[in-house]
Parts: structure tokens; C-alpha cells; sequence
């Protein structure tokens, strides 16, 4: 049976759940096309957040927002209690806390009870049945095993093969599976993304998840910004349209007002080691005595250490934006004081408006922000979604091709690694200006790669 086309509504209906910051949901909202008309938070501080901007005007007037826990809500009862139609709901969209998956410090698996919060989507999923979802999570899901094998005893180790279970990937292939199954069935398509890429002043990597009920093949767009410097390797790899160069950070504080910063800051003893660090440059840049002093066992590992001392530079992106800009070893110094960025930084870093208000302690709002999805990845996404809708709405769909397409994964330039910071026993310092040729990478090799779930 084909659906009858009909004109799309100028605004699609939106259901957030673990709505955190809002980033992703303010990027829809930046699209004109989309209407959030509840939101469902556990973190009492970021509900607040919610309602804040939303009787300042920030948000729909009439968004409704339910602070629970949604591991122990029922959907229907949920959204009963929200006086909402389930079936007046067109997109699904939202973040499950992600900790369990993260590739940055000691991993987890779904033995971590935060990592059945996917499956906490998928029930609403069922329920609500939307044309379209959205859920965006860290890289390290598409690599997360349902059962961890410690190093020491995998088969390299001289262990026993590794189960179904156990296999890299086996989280994201039973998700895709019983997602397939849910009532009317969903296609899948994954997207490997880096926000740089679509013009966040930030290097931040994030796996988007796009389903639908109609069996239809999702395209991302490709990258439109890339570096601002010319190589024979990025000329030969950047075909098609020319890409702008990625936003930095002097960008995006360029004429930020902010005459009483909140900062959750270094201590003195951290001050002392930043202080005699250059812009654009880290932990090399000091005596190797004080290194041994100020990092300890760190001192001797093999990786990992980039961010150690860390002072940023207002040339390029800002690396990822962590909850604590404060830790010695993934310190986000800012490039000309001596001192952590500030909450505004960080919320123009992520593209949050100038006016948005931050609820609850200084570190509640440092995780709002810190956690949060860039703005600008919920924007490009959002018209992606729009634009299927629309073709939906206009041409009409079939109802019966759900499984038309197996589950896919689509690696779109995620990993970028704008500089260098060592190199031949030297440490190699990001200047403001021309002349950085020996701290810059070559050219990215993968641009697009396609592989099965």
C-alpha cells in the first residue's frame, strides 16, 4: 500500500529524551523546521536549564519537560503524563549518556548498567513509532563489545577465541537487530562524523544514528570545511567543491563579552607549571625536570599525553571540550592567560547563543556544556532529516520496504588531527601566523569509507 503524498507542515514534531544541554535539539530548532514539544532529563540542574530559557523565550513557550530518571519510565505513561499523542510525534531524538562506550580512559561494556540506556531509547522508539529518529553517541559505540574480554586473556595472549559477544561491534549489530524488529521495523544508517568538518571551532568525533520507518538509504552530507593550508597530498584528496577553512578558536572568542567569567580553574601549583608554556604548545615546551615533576608515572607512558599542559592556541579548532577543563592532563589553557576557559568560552565554542542561561553549580554547567553535541552537528543533521521528510510528505513512500536496506556505517573524515607536537626530539610549537609547515599533518587519506553493521 502507498502512502498519498500530501504538502509537508512547516514545522516537524520533536520528542527529546536525556535532552542534557539541548545542543543537539537547539541545532534542529536552528533549522526552522522543527518544533520540540517535550523533553525528558534525569539531571535536575539541566532541567532547570530547560525551563530557564524557555520562560526567557529561548525555547517553545508551551515545551513540556519531565525531570525522571527514563531507565524506569514507562513510555506510554510518559507520555500520557505529558499530554502528548504519540502518533503526533514525528522525529525521536536524543543522546544516551555515553561514559560506558567512551574510547578516552578506562572502557566499559554493557555490563556497565549506563550502557542499557540504548535499549531505554529503543523502547521509546517502539512506542512512539516516528517517521524519523536521530541519536548521536560517542565513536567508541561502534567498536563496544556486549561482553569485555580483559587484554590479557584475548586470543593474540594466547587465549580461546572470542565469542559472538565479545566480538568488536556487537553492541551496535543487536541494536540494529531489534531495531529492525521493532513493529513497523526501522532502517539504519550510521554516520562517523567530526563537527570541525561542518564549521565547529572544534575537533569533537560523534557517531549519528538516523533511522526510519520507511526503508529508506540516508545520506550525510560530505565535509564543507577542511585546513586552510594547501598541500599537493589535499589537493589531490579534496576533489569536488573547495572547502572552507575550519573555524579556530580566535574565531569563535573574537568579541566575546564576558566581564565576570565563571571559571573552574587551575590551582596555583597548576598555574605555575602552565605559566611557562607557550600559545600552542604543551607539556615539551618545559625543562625535562619539571616535566618529570609535574607529571609523575605519566611522564614515562608511551601516548596519551597531548593534552598534559596543554595551552591552546587561537590558530586552529579547540580540541574536544571535556566536563573538567581543569585536569592537568587534558588541560584546556587558555592561549594567552594563565587561566582555564570560562563557561561562555565554552558555550561559543559549541555554538550555544550568547543569551542561553546555564543552571546549577559551576561544575552541573561545565558538564551541560561539556557534554553536550555542537550545535552545528544537530543543525546539518536536522536538515538532513527535513529534507527526507519533505520528499516523504511530497512524493509519498511505500509502507512496506523497511528491510530494504541492511544497517550501514559510514565513515565520513571523523578522525582529524590538525598538528604535530613532537618530533626528532624536538617539541614543535603551533606559532599564531604562517610557518607552522613542520607541525602540520599531511593530507587526510580516508575521506568516505562504507562498511556493514
Amino acid at each position: 500500500m502507498t502512502r498519498m503524498p500530501k504538502p509537508p507542515p512547516e514545522q516537524y514534531r520533536v520528542l527529546s529524551l536525556f535532552s542534557g544541554g539541548m545542543g543537539l535539539d537547539l541545532g534542529l530548532e536552528q533549522t526552522g523546521r522543527y518544533r520540540t514539544v517535550a523533553c525528558i532529563e534525569k539531571e535536575p540542574a539541566f532541567c532547570e536549564t530547560i525551563r530557564q530559557n524557555r520562560d526567557a523565550g529561548r525555547l517553545p513557550k508551551d515545551l513540556r519537560v519531565m525531570e525522571a530518571d527514563l531507565s524506569k519510565l514507562d513510555p506510554a505513561s510518559a507520555l500520557d503524563e505529558l499530554g502528548i499523542n504519540p502518533a503526533s510525534i514525528d522525529v525521536v531524538v536524543g543522546g544516551p549518556p555515553c561514559q560506558s562506550f567512551s574510547t578516552a580512559g578506562r572502557r566499559g561494556t554493557t555490563q556497565d548498567p549506563r550502557g542499557t540506556l540504548l535499549w531505554d531509547f529503543l523502547r521509546f522508539i517502539s512506542y512512539v513509532e516516528p517517521k524519523f529518529f536521530l541519536m548521536e553517541n560517542v565513536r567508541g559505540l561502534l567498536s563496544a563489545a556486549l561482553k569485555h574480554r580483559p587484554i590479557a586473556e584475548r586470543p593474540e595472549k594466547g587465549g580461546v577465541p572470542l565469542s559472538e559477544e565479545e566480538m568488536p561491534g556487537s553492541v551496535v549489530r543487536l541494536f540494529a537487530k531489534d531495531l529492525a524488529t521493532v513493529n513497523c521495523g526501522y532502517h539504519l544508517d550510521i554516520f562517523e562524523v567530526n563537527a570541525v568538518n561542518y564549521g565547529a571551532p572544534q575537533l569533537r568525533e560523534r557517531a549519528l544514528f538516523i533511522g526510519n520507518k520507511f526503508g529508506k538509504l540516508v545520506e550525510f552530507p560530505a565535509p564543507t570545511h577542511g585546513p586552510n593550508h594547501k598541500t599537493e597530498a589535499q589537493q589531490s584528496l579534496f576533489e569536488g567543491p573547495a572547502l572552507q577553512p575550519w573555524r579556530t578558536l580566535g574565531d569563535v572568542l573574537s568579541g566575546l563579552n564576558d566581564p565576570d567569567p565563571q571559571i573552574m580553574d587551575f590551582s596555583p601549583r597548576k598555574k605555575g607549571f602552565l605559566s611557562m608554556v607557550p600559545e600552542g604548545s604543551n607539556w615539551r615546551s618545559l625543562p625535562e625536570d619539571v616535566q618529570k615533576e609535574s607529571m609523575g608515572r605519566a611522564w614515562l607512558a608511551k601516548g596519551g599525553r597531548s593534552g598534559w599542559w596543554r595551552r591552546l592556541t587561537l590558530d586552529l579548532p579547540c580540541p574536544t571540550l571535556v566536563t573538567m577543563p581543569n585536569h592537568a592532563s587534558t588541560s584546556l589553557c587558555h592561549p594567552i592567560e594563565t587561566r582555564a576557559l570560562s563557561i561562555r568560552e565554552y558555550a561559543r565554542i559549541q555554538e550555544f547563543p550568547d543569551d542561553w542561561q546555564f543552571s546549577g553549580t559551576l561544575s552541573k554547567q561545565y558538564a551541560q556544556v561539556g557534554n553536550a553535541v555542537p550545535t552545528r552537528l544537530g543543525k546539518v543533521a536536522g536538515d538532513v532529516l527535513a529534507n527526507e521528510l519533505d520528499h516523504i510528505f511530497e512524493n509519498g513512500a511505500p509502507d512496506d520496504t523497511a528491510k530494504s536496506f541492511e544497517p550501514r556505517i559510514v565513515y565520513l573524515q571523523s578522525h582529524v588531527r590538525t598538528r604535530q607536537w613532537f618530533k626528532g626530539g624536538e617539541a614543535l610549537v603551533w606559532e599564531n601566523g604562517d610557518g607552522n609547515e613542520k607541525v602540520r599533518y599531511a593530507g587526510l587519506k580516508t575521506l568516505r569509507k562504507l562498511r556493514s553493521v
